[in-house]
């Protein structure tokens, strides 16, 4: 079930200090994509190689969440010494700027604003940046103790897919498992807000103290993604 998002203003702030990784030159982002909308090259990385790293769970959050409001919290974060992780669903995130896929017509929980913003200022683009949400700090587990805030790589499985994404909005303190449209529809799962989404079996990879310099820059999230991916896959 989606509840709107938590946009923390003041969230960049109080970040951990990141390490940024370097961003190739920005797209221009009114371009189609090659093939479809929004569609990337299958990762070089398979998911199986990087699930296989996760068989065991050594805890980093002190609770566990729920995947929609109502629901047990049965969900804890989980980690390595260059990771976080978790198994949940995907609730599709449709806040940011407004598009033809997401506004207030089409998502009643739409919010035009996300937790972080791109290298211009502007709010983030759900239709076509793939982004995660992560839960806002709290008693659970508080993600900047982890080295991880706005503009952080992600991968995210499901299905054999591994979709690359980035930290772009927050949620509320007790619920997990959100991303965008955009990472939705690269992993193959139905983007609409209202009717899609994937009931379990999303798995989230963060990784700590990897940030790229600016969200908007798919290009530089893929390329840092598979890097951080394969060594995260052999040991890393």
């Amino acid at each position: 079930m989606r509840v709107p998002s938590l946009t923390l203003a003041a969230a960049g702030a109080a970040l951990l200090a990141p390490t940024t990784l370097p961003a190739a030159a920005e797209p221009p982002q009114d371009r189609p994509a090659a093939r479809s909308e929004n569609v990337e090259a299958p990762s070089a990385v398979t998911a199986a190689a990087l699930l296989d790293r996760l068989h065991t769970c050594t805890r980093v959050s002190r609770g566990r969440y729920r995947t929609d409001d109502g629901a047990p919290a049965r969900v804890p974060v989980c980690g390595t010494r260059t990771a976080v992780y978790w198994k949940a669903d995907l609730d599709v995130d449709c806040d940011g700027r407004p598009t033809g896929r997401c506004n207030r017509r089409t998502d009643p929980y739409f919010s035009a604003a996300t937790a972080y913003q791109e290298s211009g200022g502007r709010y983030l683009n759900a239709q076509s940046l793939p982004y995660i949400v992560l839960p806002a700090p709290s008693r659970i587990w508080d993600h900047r103790a982890s080295g991880i805030g706005g503009g952080s790589v992600a991968a995210v499985i499901y299905r054999g897919r591994v979709q690359f994404a980035v930290v772009g909005d927050t949620g509320p303190r007790d619920l997990i498992g959100e991303a965008s449209y955009a990472t939705a529809k690269g992993l193959g799962i139905h983007p609409d807000p209202l009717r899609g989404g994937a009931d379990e079996d999303v798995t989230y990879i963060v990784f700590k103290d990897a940030r790229v310099t600016r969200m908007e820059d798919r290009r530089a999230t893929k390329a840092a993604g598979e890097r951080l991916a394969r060594l995260f896959a052999h040991g890393g």
